[in-house]
């Protein structure tokens, strides 16, 4: 049940970063101009709103699992967000980048295994 509350958390962080890039796209990205309107984006809200819920259930995941377990766990959100890029922004991801996941996947099961 913690490892769903964990991936939870990590869903949550991603959905952040998704509106935060699309909140962005929105007002043309951050200047001095337009800190107020960006800050103020239903999509930067929408993405502190994650955040928010992100931190709460990690509160819950540090509360019931050992941090040297539960944090480099948490390193699956890079995964899940070079796979948004690729999905939702149509990014591309060179293959190094990709390599640079099977890597960070092959860390996690390693840790998963302890």
């Amino acid at each position: 049940m913690i490892y769903l509350l964990l991936l939870f958390n990590i869903l949550l962080l991603v959905a952040g970063q998704v509106c935060f890039k699309i909140g962005l796209g929105q007002v043309g990205g951050l200047h001095l101009n337009n800190v107020a309107e960006t800050f103020f984006s239903p999509w930067i809200l929408l993405g502190l709103f994650l955040y928010v819920v992100a931190t709460v259930a990690w509160f819950a995941v540090l509360s019931r699992l050992s941090l040297s377990i539960a944090y480099p766990l948490q390193s699956l959100s890079y995964v899940f967000g070079v796979l948004a890029a690729a999905w939702i922004f149509q990014e591309a991801v060179s293959p190094v980048r990709w390599l640079g996941v099977l890597v960070i996947l092959v860390g996690v099961a390693l840790i998963a295994q302890s």
